[in-house]
């Protein structure tokens, strides 16, 4: 048995690259087992990213190895890690990624992955180290043997919550870095000249209303009944929340 391998990154579910990805899962050895948890999240913007991904790893499987790649620093001295965080592995570049993860995990443990492959592209590690690697500890391989043990990666200085638009769905809807269950029921939020309460969900609301709820992974979600937040209040992913 296989741990199923999970695919997050900022691809677009158009063009080559996510299929090249479950190409080299494949050619590793992985035949089943993986799921697109997310083809467009943040741009190059391994920042919001990170918040997001805190809130939707909890909904894999215990023993997940997350295939991330938000890489717009690919080819240059940043490193490549391996993440452990309660028993599920992150495989991606150390620029934050995985930092809010392991920031609110019981325990956490990371490498840095000297492995390398016969050929590595400069632009495309996502495909070339980062899948055989996941594809490796997928089937059981320890870390160990893939990389060097250490205790740092970018963005463990990150704020624990971070009170900014982290990604808008297709709906409009806006989804921040805050968790709605720290902040108190009565909460106003604050965008610009908009002041906005909170709802349970869209009918509580009249219609054209915006309005932030507690979306389904548990963060502070900005919305509007029957229309799109992001036209209606301006926003896209950066907008700051008071």
């Amino acid at each position: 048995m296989t741990r199923p391998v999970f695919l997050y990154t900022d691809f677009g579910v158009t063009g080559p690259y996510v299929g090249q990805m479950r190409a080299a899962l494949l050619k590793a050895g992985i035949s089943h087992g993986v799921i697109d948890l997310m083809a467009d999240a943040p741009k190059f913007d391994p920042r919001s990213a990170a918040y997001l991904l805190a809130a939707l790893l909890p909904h894999t499987a215990a023993d997940a190895v997350l295939l991330g790649v938000v890489d717009p620093g690919v080819g240059s001295s940043r490193r490549a890690l391996v993440v452990e965080a309660d028993g599920r592995f992150m495989v991606g570049p150390d620029n934050g990624l995985f930092a809010v993860v392991a920031k609110r995990a019981k325990q956490w443990r990371a490498w840095t992955i000297t492995w390398r492959p016969d050929v590595l592209s400069a632009s495309f590690h996502g495909r070339d180290l980062f899948a055989p690697v996941a594809a490796f500890l997928a089937q059981g391989r320890p870390p160990q043997e893939l990389g060097e043990a250490q205790s740092r990666m970018v963005g463990l200085d990150w704020p624990d919550d971070l009170p900014q638009v982290v990604y808008v769905d297709h709906y409009g809807n806006a989804m921040t870095g805050l968790r709605a269950g720290d902040l108190p029921g009565p909460t106003v939020l604050t965008i610009g000249a908009h002041v906005l309460s909170r709802a349970t969900t869209f009918s509580d609301v009249a219609k054209g209303q915006a309005f932030w709820y507690e979306n389904s992974i548990g963060l502070v979600e900005i919305s509007v009944n029957g229309g799109s937040a992001g036209s209606v209040l301006g926003l896209e992913v950066g907008t700051r929340v008071v």
